[in-house]
């Protein structure tokens, strides 16, 4: 087993990284240490199509979003994968919260978000009768997708053009060669073995500081934080009150974007998720939140009741900074210029990785083709 560029990862940044490069006719493998692609921070998820409001104008994030976005709804369309462009509500509680609210929409606009309204309390009981805001901002792009149904058709495509999936198959080593890269991997089948390839992508998601370390980059500003957020659901009494996303404007140096209401493609409401640093991986929901929940939300969706909410999922966020740290954007790098030809990492891809990933699989194949030519 063996390739010109390998992908270690498949939760969706890796299968849209290998699913490019497969499509530009490159001979490409990607590694997963899962019985499955996506089975961590790629299926535990909001599932949200997200504008790119809340990024820096210029930064990664905003730029791979507002493309990412775009692209998935195309890709959605061709391929037949479930999506539903909900649009989304941004909502001030309170007074004080209306000038957040406008710094927040003057940011959209200089990343050249032109479709984004500013709405009054009116305006929104007539598109959301049940949604209690002083004012909010309507984003019509947003939506939500089906990410199993996506990665699945990634998947699919990566070897339908002669790509390679190897899943159960975990990197334990990597030495620089003169060719590139030995990668020596624990596969439970085969055991233990080594090969060699070119160009070696580091998309390893909660595990990209250590592959990356792995590689030979074992640096501070490499090192991710482990930021937890657990889901509650809804029963059926809560569902059908709205038609939107709805979130609330969000916290000053607060790692997530405050306990949020989304819907799922049946229509049914979810609440979250919260954020909370962890030192481990760990994906219990604490049952003991659900007061919390329910005084985070209430305010602006008075129809929620306490009994009508239960734990569902949690998810861990890749994060670059720490509690109270100011905005890091995504890590997407080759490393030529620390000794490393052809190891390109990708580390902190966290939110909006999901909308993000078809722009960040061409941003990477540039870099890839930019590389080999």
């Amino acid at each position: 087993m063996g390739a010109q560029i390998t992908v270690i990862g498949a939760g969706v940044i890796g299968l849209a990284v290998a699913r490019e490069l497969a499509c530009s006719g490159k001979d490409v493998l990607v590694i997963e240490k899962n019985l499955s692609f996506g089975q961590e921070t790629s299926s535990r998820n909001s599932e949200v199509i997200h504008a790119g409001i809340y990024y820096p104008a210029g930064s990664l994030k905003a730029k791979t979003c507002i493309e990412g976005k775009q692209l998935l709804y195309e890709f959605c369309r061709k391929n037949k994968i479930a999506y539903k462009n909900t649009g989304k509500l941004i909502v001030a509680i309170k007074d004080d919260e209306i000038r957040d609210l406008e710094n927040l929409l003057k940011n959209g606009q200089r990343s050249g978000l032109n479709d984004l309204q500013l709405l009054s309390h009116d305006e929104i009981k007539k598109i959301e009768p049940a949604v209690e805001s002083k004012a909010a901002i309507y984003s019509p792009s947003s939506g939500i997708i089906d990410s199993h149904g996506l990665m699945k058709s990634l998947a699919w495509e990566i070897k339908e053009k002669g790509g390679q999936i190897a899943y159960d198959t975990q990197a334990v080593d990597i030495d620089r060669t003169k060719e590139g890269f030995a990668v020596r991997v624990e596969d439970k089948k085969e055991g233990s073995f080594s090969f060699t390839t070119t160009t070696l992508i580091n998309s390893a998601g909660l595990n990209s500081d250590k592959i990356a370390a792995m590689a030979g980059i074992a640096r501070d500003d490499y090192k991710l934080k482990y930021c937890k957020g657990d889901y509650f659901r809804a029963d059926a009494s809560a569902c059908g009150f709205i038609n939107r996303l709805v979130y609330p404007v969000p916290k000053n140096n607060r790692a997530g974007l405050g306990i949020h209401a989304t819907l799922d493609l049946a229509g049914c409401l979810r609440l979250g998720p919260d954020d909370q640093y962890v030192d481990k991986i760990d994906y219990n929901v604490d049952a003991a939140k659900q007061g919390d929940f329910y005084e985070s939300v209430r305010q602006f969706l008075p129809f929620i009741k306490l009994a009508a909410i239960s734990p569902d999922i949690s998810g861990i966020r890749p994060k670059l900074q720490g509690p109270g740290e100011p905005f890091r954007d995504f890590l997407i790098k080759e490393e030529s210029d620390n000794g490393l030809p052809g190891l390109i990492n990708l580390v902190g891809i966290e939110s909006p990785g999901l909308t993000a990933c078809l722009s960040i699989g061409r941003l990477v194949e540039r870099i890839v083709k930019k590389r080999l030519s």
